[in-house]
């Protein structure tokens, strides 16, 4: 392990443990509190826990003698300088000078973690941990100097008080009051006002005999005591009023309680449960409807972001790397909270061996990668890199090893090709899209192998990584078609045209330019091309677009689609969206009345595009080292807001006659299509081709651009 990749060296105490256990077995806490109906719904992959042996180690160089207080969740000793101290002491004495801490811990029920504060000694990410010492002794006592021990720097997260014990985590709750209820003889309808997620709290309950808790997302659903998907039982037997809060936190607007007789209710009111993260990014602008689009597109996004980011707050609750990987990126626009990305990458990949792709799905896996792309170059992370970078290795092994006999990705016993939910889209044969994930991934795979230097495997993988695109253009692009088509099977091109490879070839730049407009025409725009319905996919289409200089046509797009949903009650963004659909229908889904989720992550993706490609800031470098604004109003009058990097915001405020911004870090290129040269305070334009100008932008100042929108 190359201990040069750690950023910084902190000075304050922390709880630390192996790096992705504590992730781990707090996703299995989470997935596994999922229940329908009342009845246990577990996930249906395998599921990894911590070790529960571990080393934990660091060398100190101590000026001054100083006394050192040790907590640890487990059972215990620990040496110093190789000597062990009697018993398990929660306190020890170091002398000055340099010394080696160890700390083994044993915690079969919990992740071994420990958590040390002296003045200079503290436990920080700088230790060094390892599941197995492989210390061994010969017959003379001494102890072997040569080890083929893998250690890892240790894990940590905020945990920073010694009675913060990592294994009691929770998200935070505040009390929040219905905004109606509607009594009747033996029953209570609760209505919250908007799409919410927590426990619900019954009050003044006394009497003897059964209560039933409804949960709907819908009043539909509420009322529906016998389809509705999630529901709570409770046996009264009181004989003087009392409160009792239900045990797991669940979705729901509506809350409809009924009960026996023999019982009474005063009332009905929940806790909110919510992960603690700030909002960083902003968006605003003339149009209060794409106003109230982000605006619940925040708030989406907020009831999503939990322990991880996960798909829906209703149904599955899990952890899906397809619903992650969009998630990543609308963080990186609102939160760019690094932690809850590092939790959610380290619980979808559990540990080796690798018996399956994450959540089963191929493209799941290859979305896992993706992720792993995308967060270096949003925060510049090598340490993170170096930390997984085993991991990646063995699951690229697995997905090497399922290729076929000409090197491509094709459905095997135990895989799920998912894309996407779309009637009659095939999965047989060679996918092209699953091919064009794993070209990305095999990038991605030399991009990190150059980070940790592992020169051989970064050629190993650039090669692979050239023969699938190189082949994605032989075998699938169809003059004829001017596309990708969608498979082929038994060597032969199929006559589909789907969306999928050709909208992520364009933001991937696989295509050329001349590829890229006959792609736009002949797929993006060409209404015989089997159309999105979910916003999972729409996420992408839309991308597409913008990535094409099409934001008037997008702009329109979500105040349709994500403006249809309001304009039909929602009050967070739906799994899927198909405007043909006409009353309850719309709650339907996997065969079941009330099926769908109606808060899905995925829905939220206005966060990022209005963030990527109206105001139109990207890193071009890790970290946000450099980037590019490149503002495109779209039809909007004006646009203001923030984006977020890992060392301050980027401001911006976009008329067609004027940019104002002002970044906090990095070096920026503000890039203008303008009628005239733009002009401003200390500016220095360079004109391009076609009316293009190029500004470039320091941190600390703010800078007032003219110019003049074509």
């Amino acid at each position: 392990m190359n201990n040069s990749f750690l950023q910084h060296t902190s000075s304050a105490a922390t709880w630390i443990w192996y790096p992705g256990d504590f992730e781990i077995v707090l996703a299995n806490k989470m997935q596994n509190r999922r229940t329908e109906r009342g009845t246990f719904f577990p996930v249906f992959w395998k599921i990894d826990n911590h070790y529960v042996l571990m080393d934990f180690h660091k060398v100190f160089d101590v000026p001054e003698q100083e006394t050192v207080d040790i907590y640890v969740e487990g059972e215990y000793n620990v040496k110093l300088d190789g000597k062990a101290f009697e018993g398990s002491p929660k306190q020890i004495t170091v002398p000055a000078g340099k010394h080696k801490i160890n700390i083994k811990v044993f915690n079969q029920a919990n992740v071994p973690a420990v958590y040390v504060k002296g003045k200079t000694i503290v436990s920080d990410a700088t230790w060094l941990v390892t599941f197995e010492d492989k210390e061994w002794i010969d017959e003379t006592g001494k102890a072997s100097d040569i080890s083929a021990t893998k250690w890892l720097n240790a894990g940590s997260s905020n945990f920073n008080s010694p009675t913060q014990l990592p294994s009691q985590f929770a998200l935070p709750v505040k009390e929040q009051t219905a905004v109606s209820t509607e009594k009747g003889e033996n029953s209570m309808l609760v209505d919250f006002g908007k799409e919410t997620f927590g426990f619900i709290k019954l009050h003044g309950l006394k009497g003897k005999g059964n209560l039933s808790v409804y949960y709907g997302e819908s009043k539909e659903e509420a009322l529906s005591t016998e389809h509705c998907e999630t529901l709570d039982r409770v046996k009264v037997n009181s004989t003087e009023k009392k409160d009792q809060t239900m045990e797991l936190s669940k979705a729901y607007r509506f809350v409809n309680v009924q009960y026996d007789e023999a019982v009474t209710l005063d009332s009905v009111s929940m806790l909110y449960e919510y992960a603690d993260v700030k909002e960083q990014g902003s968006f605003t602008c003339n149009d209060e409807e794409i106003n109230r689009i982000y605006d619940v597109a925040k708030y989406t996004f907020e009831l999503n972001t939990r322990e991880f980011f996960i798909d829906g707050i209703k149904r599955d609750r899990w952890i899906w790397s397809g619903d992650a990987y969009q998630s990543y990126l609308m963080n990186y626009y609102l939160y760019f909270d690094s932690e809850t990305v590092k939790r959610t990458t380290y619980a979808l990949r559990g540990k080796d061996p690798v018996t399956g792709h994450i959540n089963t799905i191929m493209d799941y896996t290859f979305f896992w990668f993706l992720g792993i792309y995308d967060y270096y170059l949003y925060t510049g992370d090598k340490h993170f890199i170096a930390q997984n970078y085993d991991r990646m290795k063995t699951l690229m092994d697995y997905v090497l090893a399922r290729r076929n006999k000409d090197g491509l990705m094709e459905w095997m016993s135990g895989d799920w090709i998912f894309i996407d939910w779309a009637a009659g889209l095939s999965k047989k044969g060679e996918v092209s899209f699953e091919q064009l994930l794993f070209a990305r991934s095999l990038e991605t795979m030399a991009l990190c192998a150059n980070i940790v230097d592992d020169k051989d495997a970064a050629t190993q993988y650039n090669t692979l990584a050239a023969d699938i695109r190189k082949k994605l253009f032989d075998i699938y692009w169809n003059d004829q078609k001017q596309a990708l088509v969608h498979s082929r099977i038994d060597g032969k091109q199929t006559d589909n045209v789907t969306r999928y490879a050709n909208m992520f070839s364009i933001f991937f730049d696989y295509f050329n330019q001349q590829q890229k407009e006959a792609v736009k025409k002949s797929v993006l725009l060409n209404d015989q091309i089997q159309k999105i319905t979910t916003p999972y996919m729409r996420f992408y289409e839309l991308e597409a677009l913008c990535a094409m200089d099409e934001q008037s046509y997008v702009l329109k797009e979500m105040k349709d689609y994500w403006g249809g949903m309001l304009k039909r009650g929602a009050t967070s963004f739906w799994e899927e969206y198909n405007p043909t659909k006409t009353g309850t229908e719309h709650y339907e889904m996997y065969g079941r009345e009330f099926g769908k989720s109606l808060c899905h992550a995925w829905g939220a993706s206005p966060l990022y595009l209005l963030g990527k490609y109206y105001l139109g800031v990207k890193p071009t470098a890790p970290g946000y080292a450099t980037y590019s604004v490149e503002p495109n109003l779209g039809g909007l009058q004006w646009m203001q807001g923030k984006v977020p990097t890992p060392n301050g915001n980027i401001e911006l405020h976009v008329t067609k006659e004027q940019v104002k911004i002002k970044a906090a870090a990095g070096a920026g290129t503000v890039v203008l299509k303008s009628k005239t040269q733009p002009t401003g305070n200390n500016i220095s334009t360079v004109a391009k081709e076609n009316g293009v100008y190029e500004i470039a932008v320091n941190p600390g100042s703010e800078y007032v651009i003219n110019y003049k929108a074509e």
